[in-house]
């Protein structure tokens, strides 16, 4: 069995050994679907936006995947800090399947807490419009999930401490979420938060999945995804190029 594998279902079987973990990041995502979708409903509606549930459940769902991923760079301090991860280096592997496999494990987590999230959606009033496209979805979904589980793991690469990782998240995670376009449509935005959006890799994962279920987008799917797959595919490589400096 493959080092890379075994990191994969050590990042799966830890999640899933911990309901109360589970149950407990659910809170704020149906907070933000009930509060918000309901508080906000009728002023959307006025505005001439349709239902507001429909436009919010996207974002989210990716809201969800966005904190789950990121925060789990925290496994990685963890095992630096209690000896797991010099345990890990000694394996005769490249380092950067190490790093993938965490990735991959983290990302998979992840996506698991995005599709709980979305059931919730469910429940709460959201319908999409194409079952069809729910593959593009998913697709969607676990690639911000790897995104995003790539920056936090190369950010805690470079970090030792746990209090210096929270405080970076915080200082990142927040204005990533706020300014995906999750709560508010992008159309008619003052030109500096207009240009500050487009920065966003969230943005186009949001767009994206907006696209796959209701139907609605900004930029388009396929420039959605061209820009996911690319910002991916960077932090993967700048992930694992911290990972082999690292120090045990």
């Amino acid at each position: 069995m493959s080092t890379m594998y075994i990191l994969w279902l050590r990042q799966v079987k830890k999640y899933f050994r911990t309901p109360s973990r589970i149950i407990g990041s659910l809170g704020q995502p149906l907070l933000f679907l009930l509060v918000f979708g309901f508080g906000f409903g009728s002023i959307f509606a006025k505005a001439g936006q349709g239902d507001y549930i429909q436009f919010l459940a996207p974002g989210i769902i990716m809201m969800s995947v966005l904190f789950t991923a990121v925060f789990s760079g925290i496994d990685l301090i963890w095992d630096r800090q209690f000896g797991f991860l010099k345990e890990t280096m000694v394996a005769p592997v490249p380092r950067w399947h190490i790093m993938l496999g965490k990735t991959l494990g983290g990302a998979t987590v992840a996506s698991f807490q995005g599709i709980i999230v979305f059931v919730m959606s469910l429940l709460v009033g959201f319908r999409i419009n194409d079952l069809f496209m729910l593959p593009v979805a998913a697709l969607f979904v676990f690639l911000v999930a790897l995104l995003f589980t790539a920056l936090g793991i190369a950010i805690a690469s470079t970090l030792e401490d746990m209090q210096g990782f929270q405080l970076i998240m915080n200082f990142l995670v927040m204005p990533i979420f706020f300014l995906s376009g999750a709560l508010f449509p992008l159309q008619g935005l003052p030109q500096a938060m207009a240009v500050i959006t487009r920065f966003d890799p969230l943005t186009y994962g949001v767009d994206g999945i907006r696209q796959s279920l209701i139907g609605v987008s900004t930029f388009g799917i396929g420039l959605d995804l061209l820009v996911v797959v690319v910002i991916t595919a960077i932090l993967l490589g700048v992930g694992s190029y911290l990972f082999e400096r690292i120090q045990a």
